[in-house]
């Protein structure tokens, strides 16, 4: 656990994790599931990473970053992304200055840190920031954010920044056809790049019983959305954990009937009001 003491801060950063299951832990009024492993075809570093950023009892930020595939420094870049939203958010006069300007900065310091490894290192990134019941996503790529109720509802599904990822929002594309499509793997956006760009979305209320999920296409590359949904929407959150972790584990290394089978790192975070 790394402990800044400007604004209380309490930050906890994994990165290189290889979980067999999911850790729960509180975060402020909820708790959070976390799980983070590597792919089970490769004996390399996990490029994934995972923030949970806690300001105090009632505001912090959870995040994951996901180092960009087949570039140098993956694992660097997804860790500086995290490092520099962790600093700016530390740094921050608050509440003189909003969280929101605070995030922006760092996400957008964390763009020139990857840039300046001039190793053409990239990452995506996706931020909840959570202030008592009230979230308000930010991304950048294709790691994504789903905020679900207790009866399945979608209240929120972030867009993939990605030319798979809108072509399944036009509707050009059926999501069996964008889970198997051979470009999925091709994002448009990431921090790394001079054309950058974050996509902040609007504050959403969260009711008592929402279940919000922040995942790298690990997770989403191998299950559907309606399993992701139904395997969070009710019940005890480390036990949706625990089996969205299996289910993702077993589809890479066994496939099943019609389902992908993607090895990849995977990681995601599951959080609840309690």
């Amino acid at each position: 656990m790394d402990a800044v003491s400007e604004n209380a801060l309490v930050a906890r950063i994994l990165t290189d994790a290889d979980m067999s299951e999911g850790e729960l832990l509180p975060f402020g009024r909820g708790e959070v599931a976390v799980y983070s492993a590597r792919s089970p075809d490769q004996e390399g570093k996990n490029e994934d990473a995972a923030a949970l950023i806690l300001i105090d009892s009632e505001q912090g930020l959870l995040a994951v970053a996901d180092g960009v595939g087949g570039r140098a420094g993956g694992e660097s870049a997804a860790e500086m992304a995290l490092r520099r939203l962790e600093n700016a958010v530390a740094a921050a006069d608050l509440p003189t200055r909003t969280l929101r300007g605070a995030i922006l900065d760092g996400v957008e310091e964390a763009n020139t840190a990857v840039r300046d490894l001039g190793i053409g290192a990239a990452t995506t990134l996706v931020v909840a920031e959570i202030a008592g019941s009230t979230l308000r996503p930010y991304h950048v790529g294709d790691s994504a954010m789903l905020v679900v109720g207790q009866r399945g509802r979608i209240k929120l599904h972030t867009v993939s920044h990605s030319p798979v990822g809108y072509a399944l929002e036009s509707g050009l594309l059926e999501e069996e056809e964008a889970l198997h499509h051979d470009e999925r793997h091709l994002i448009s956006n990431m921090v790394g790049s001079a054309e950058m760009r974050i996509e902040v979305g609007s504050p959403l209320r969260l009711a008592p019983r929402d279940t919000v999920l922040l995942a790298t296409d690990g997770l989403l590359d191998n299950l559907s959305l309606r399993e992701i949904v139904d395997g969070i929407r009710t019940g005890p959150l480390a036990k949706a954990a625990r089996n969205l972790a299996q289910t993702c584990r077993r589809r890479m290394c066994e496939p099943e009937g019609d389902h992908p089978s993607k090895p990849d790192d995977a990681t995601f975070l599951l959080f609840r009001l309690t």
